[in-house]
């Protein structure tokens, strides 16, 4: 993640938090905080120059609201008012049409997802690309 072009990192957060078999499933909106608290403080290690955007789908949207919401900091969470990939595609056709021509990273491991994402220039990379950077 070092370039000299502003980056934008469109999150699937679904699909991060669906390939990591921890449980998730039974309760969706917590794995989505703790999702989000992870990439609050990526954010807060990357560059000014590199904005994160999470969509969040169903169950999951609840993560942003009540006592236990995490702050997000900068991050820019999208609360999907239907279809998730739906969401992602528009977050990310949006991104392409900025004039400062960000260089944009979709992070999913959805085929269809990808090949919706791909016209607009997007590099499309798996949930382990962004779990290393959590780690890191």
């Amino acid at each position: 993640m070092t370039s000299e072009r502003p980056q934008v990192i469109v999150v699937d957060a679904a699909n991060v938090v669906g390939s990591r078999p921890d449980g998730w499933w039974r309760d969706r909106s917590g794995a989505a905080r703790r999702l989000l608290t992870k990439l609050a403080v990526l954010q807060q290690r990357l560059q000014d120059t590199t904005d994160i955007v999470v969509i969040l789908e169903g169950a999951a949207r609840a993560a942003v609201t009540g006592p236990d919401a995490p702050d997000t900091g900068t991050l820019r969470v999208v609360l999907a008012p239907g279809s998730g990939d739906d969401t992602i595609a528009a977050v990310t056709a949006e991104a392409a049409a900025q004039p400062h021509n960000p260089e944009i990273t979709v992070v999913t491991a959805d085929r269809g997802l990808r090949q919706r994402t791909d016209p607009t220039g997007a590099t499309a990379v798996g949930p382990r690309w962004l779990l290393d950077q959590l780690e890191s």
